[in-house]
């Protein structure tokens, strides 16, 4: 499974377009969560953008962002309707965790999906709350610092 990343600065127009395209299309058209994806984040300089093409097209993408604090952040985790079920999440999952050898990792996870993060080691960091009407849950993966 290819795996692309780039960061946000470095990619084309068309496939920062088609990744941000997918995002809408899930989030805010199929959740019904109307909110400006357009957060800014995508322009700071540490900001990296994981994908997955098929036939040409952005099926699946994940978002990388460092926090204040040091933590990498993982969002905006995005699977095209019909390529569901087919592992592509977690490939991006598991590319984002390679990139990230070392320190912590954050999250903010629907509900729902708690024990699928889970088995990439994240575990529950606080309390559930409401992010654009649908539950989440602060997730965090901690490992061990390369120093």
């Amino acid at each position: 499974m290819d795996v692309r990343d780039a960061a946000t600065a470095d990619l084309d127009a068309r496939t920062l377009y088609e990744i941000l395209a997918l995002r809408s299309a899930v989030f805010v058209v199929e959740q019904d969560c109307v909110y400006l994806d357009a957060d800014g984040r995508d322009l700071e300089p540490d900001s990296r953008q994981l994908w997955i093409e098929r036939d040409g097209a952005v099926v699946a993408t994940l978002r990388m962002l460092r926090n204040p604090d040091g933590a990498v952040r993982i969002g905006r985790v995005a699977t095209a309707p019909h390529a569901r079920r087919n592992g592509l999440a977690e490939a991006l999952m598991r590319r984002a965790l390679e990139l990230t050898p070392d320190g912590e990792v954050v999250l903010g996870a629907q509900t729902y999906l708690v024990d699928w993060y889970g088995k990439f080691g994240f575990v529950r960091d606080g309390e559930e709350y409401l992010e654009d009407n649908l539950p989440h849950v602060p997730m965090r993966l901690r490992r061990a610092s390369a120093n």
